[in-house]
């Protein structure tokens, strides 16, 4: 075989095989509405697109450093100065292709082959395959759905071996939408300092919290701990910018140089035009961030109320990000068409027949649940849930 063992152990995207299912039905003229989306249903705001616009005009299309404009990296680190009291020079900013690409570079950086890697479970699906790219090895803890879903310090506590590299936090959750407290991180950060091990903190849905929920970031803990974190975030999630492509790290100052030299070689640097519309985005008005939080709220809660009142069919709150983990045990062992039930993935099939587009939990660690979200209109909420609701009827 002439593929790589690195690139031949990545598993196709079972989220992207439901939206392909989902997009092929549809033209065939079906109606499908699809709960799988991962990006807001809101446009970029306008003070974006024109910064873009501007900048296209002024002829700011050449390379920038590989690291990002440094007008940029300085005010992501006073945003983190700003927002989570964190202290960190621009030079320990490296702004990337997006998120994704962040966590790559920063698993790349850290990651040696038989370095064992902690995920908490469920997770979201890219992180173990980036771990096997790395040649690393995933241990999966699993969290508890009576703690929404969250993990416990003496959980990560035990998973830890003289082989641990790293503990990968992701707080808000995809896909679970669990928010972990100020007391949680710094139990479970307290753990993770005395053990002297990596933490990749995935922060990307932080602005996106409810009812008064607070962010905290793991690297708020300690200095100590901060000098073995490295958060992710971006401008997908917050500001409707899915398509832009920018997320960026803070690192310890030897993992940020390392990561801005294999950056330099991998895309030479993220889009300069999308680059000076982050800009716009962490400089301008937060006014429309939060008309999108706030219509993510309503439904959310929408959502809520009309799943528990599904008979067999029940959720765990999520206090962020747009997902809801909607547990579906219940119909396992049942039949539709005649068919039995076994698993997330048989559910997410059965409901594509019905017109739904899921993503199984499988996918994500755990085959008790199906992904919702809902980053699409109320509406299609309200017709989704109708047709899940006829498809529990008809299971049982």
């Amino acid at each position: 075989m002439s593929i790589t063992r690195r690139i031949s152990s990545i598993a196709p995207s079972l989220t992207l095989a439901i939206t392909a299912k989902a997009k092929a039905l549809k033209a065939e003229g079906k109606s499908v509405i699809g709960f799988g989306a991962g990006e807001p249903d809101f446009n970029t705001p306008q003070h974006i697109i024109d910064a873009a616009k501007k900048a296209l005009d002024d002829g700011c299309t050449k390379y920038t450093p590989s690291s990002g404009l440094p007008a940029l990296r300085k005010k992501i680190a006073e945003k983190f100065k700003e927002e989570n009291n964190l202290d960190y020079d621009p030079s320990q900013i490296i702004v990337s292709s997006g998120a994704k690409h962040s966590i790559f570079n920063a698993m790349f950086a850290l990651i040696e082959e038989g370095d064992e890697v902690i995920i908490p479970s469920p997770y979201w699906l890219t992180y173990p395959e980036v771990v096997n790219v790395c040649g690393g090895k995933c241990v999966f803890v699993e969290g508890h759905k009576e703690n929404h879903f969250k993990v416990m310090p003496e959980d990560i506590k035990k998973a830890i071996t003289p082989k641990t590299k790293m503990l990968v936090f992701n707080s808000p959750s995809n896909p679970t939408g669990a928010v972990y407290t100020e007391e949680e991180i710094r139990a479970i950060g307290k753990v993770v300092e005395e053990a002297g091990i990596y933490v990749l903190s995935d922060e990307i849905y932080s602005k996106l919290i409810y009812d008064g929920v607070k962010h905290f970031s793991i690297a708020q803990v300690s200095e100590k701990l901060k000098e073995k974190t490295v958060i992710v975030n971006g401008v997908s999630k917050t500001y409707a910018m899915t398509g832009w492509r920018i997320g960026w790290l803070a690192a310890p100052k030897d993992v940020a140089k390392a990561i801005d030299s294999f950056q330099s070689h991998a895309t030479s640097n993220p889009s300069s035009i999308s680059q000076y519309a982050t800009l716009a985005a962490l400089s301008g008005s937060e006014a429309e961030l939060n008309a999108m939080r706030d219509v993510f709220n309503d439904r959310r809660k929408y959502m809520i109320s009309r799943i528990r009142a599904i008979q067999g069919l029940d959720c765990i709150e999520p206090d962020g990000a747009f997902y809801i983990m909607l547990v579906v045990k219940n119909l396992y062992g049942k039949r539709f068409n005649g068919r039995k039930i076994n698993g997330s993935m048989d559910v997410a099939d059965m409901l594509l027949e019905k017109g739904v587009a899921v993503v199984p939990g499988v996918a994500f660690g755990d085959d008790e649940c199906v992904r919702l979200s809902y980053a699409i209109s109320k509406e299609d909420i309200g017709v989704g849930l109708d047709r899940i609701e006829e498809f529990v009827k008809e299971v049982f």
